[in-house]
């Protein structure tokens, strides 16, 4: 994701808070062309959002994408809640749905962008945090800021 190409439409920050991340892939989805244009304007969110395995097939369900205003009649727009299909190689949604259920795992959604014009989608599969877990996590982030910035403040010595 690192190309100047990519252009990042929404990302899920709360991801990262609620759940400690463990591996992530990227993935194609299946949209209408009234879904893109409303992508490319940045409509959509993504907080609510997670995947599912149905029939051997991942879902991403909870993603509302707004219906895009410049279509000229109702009947040419999308439903803005509807199950979006994620696109992935057999191979990789088999290791993900085999750690899905042995491990008891969630699949988010942590951001959605355009790659080389196609839309995509970094998910991961994550393991949900406690209170407690959460805390730690902002204890150990200020620490970690905190060693950061005297380490830049010996080297200006």
């Amino acid at each position: 994701m690192g190309d100047a190409r990519d252009r990042v439409v929404a990302s899920n920050r709360k991801a990262r808070r609620n759940y400690d991340l463990l591996d992530t892939w990227e993935a194609g989805l299946v949209l209408r062309g009234s879904e893109v244009k409303s992508l490319r304007e940045s409509k959509v969110q993504i907080t609510e959002a997670f995947a599912r395995e149905e029939r051997g097939e991942l879902w991403l369900l909870g993603l509302h994408i707004a219906p895009y205003a410049n279509t000229g009649d109702d009947s040419t727009g999308h439903d803005p809640d509807r199950p979006r299909k994620l696109l992935l190689h057999r191979r990789e949604i088999i290791r993900i749905v085999d750690r899905m259920q042995r491990e008891g795992l969630t699949l988010v959604p942590l951001s959605l962008y355009f790659s080389n014009g196609r839309a995509k989608v970094e998910i991961a599969l994550a393991r949900g945090r406690d209170l407690h877990d959460k805390r730690q996590a902002l204890v150990r982030r200020e620490a970690d800021r905190e060693a950061d910035r005297a380490i830049a403040r010996n080297r200006r010595r």
